[in-house]
């Protein structure tokens, strides 16, 4: 497991990237910026090491029927990040994806808000993207974090769940007003 912390005290972010197996300690500095979205020069301080997390994690992939491996990289609000690989199944539905695995495994540590996830896989002429169902996962814990879709070289494109998933059905769907009722047929 990795974490990666942030020193707001400086007037620079300090990125302090410790993996807890191995004690090993990274870090970079990188401005602070006040809204959510940074630049991608700023980005490419923590970014870069959380594309490699997924890549790694996809090491772990069990895939045996579409050999098609994926490895997630989550990062937490806190700095805390958790990887995950895809994992099938015989029975085909039941397999899980990166991301869920991903999504579940920092649930079941008490996580529930995230900054950004990075994806990655062997695809080399285009751009790992979750599925529909991996979407509506991510949606489940907000529209407004990012998702960074990566290439085995390391380069990434940017999005957010919204722009994945828009017009997305979400937790606070539930919590509105129903506007008419339907009676059941006798």
């Amino acid at each position: 497991m990795w974490q990666i912390r942030y020193n707001t005290d400086t007037d620079k972010e300090s990125v302090v990237m410790t993996d807890l197996r191995i004690n090993e300690l990274r870090v970079d500095e990188a401005d602070t910026e006040a809204s959510n979205h940074s630049s991608e020069e700023e980005n490419e301080d923590w970014i870069k090491p959380l594309i490699y997390q997924s890549q790694g994690a996809k090491e772990f992939a069990y895939c045996p029927y579409s050999k098609f491996r994926v490895g997630a990289a989550l990062l937490a609000h806190d700095g805390t990040v958790f990887t995950g690989c895809n994992v099938e199944n015989a029975s085909y539905n039941l397999g899980l994806c990166a991301e869920r695995t991903t999504i579940a495994k920092a649930v079941s540590e008490g996580y529930r808000r995230f900054k950004t996830i990075a994806i990655a896989s062997d695809l080399e002429d285009q751009f790992i993207s979750p599925c529909g169902g991996c979407r509506q996962f991510m949606r489940e814990f907000g529209d407004q974090w990012s998702v960074y879709l990566s290439k085995p070289d390391g380069s990434y494109v940017e999005m957010t769940v919204g722009e994945l998933l828009p017009v997305s059905f979400g937790p606070e769907d539930l919590k509105k007003k129903t506007m008419f009722t339907t009676q059941n047929a006798s």
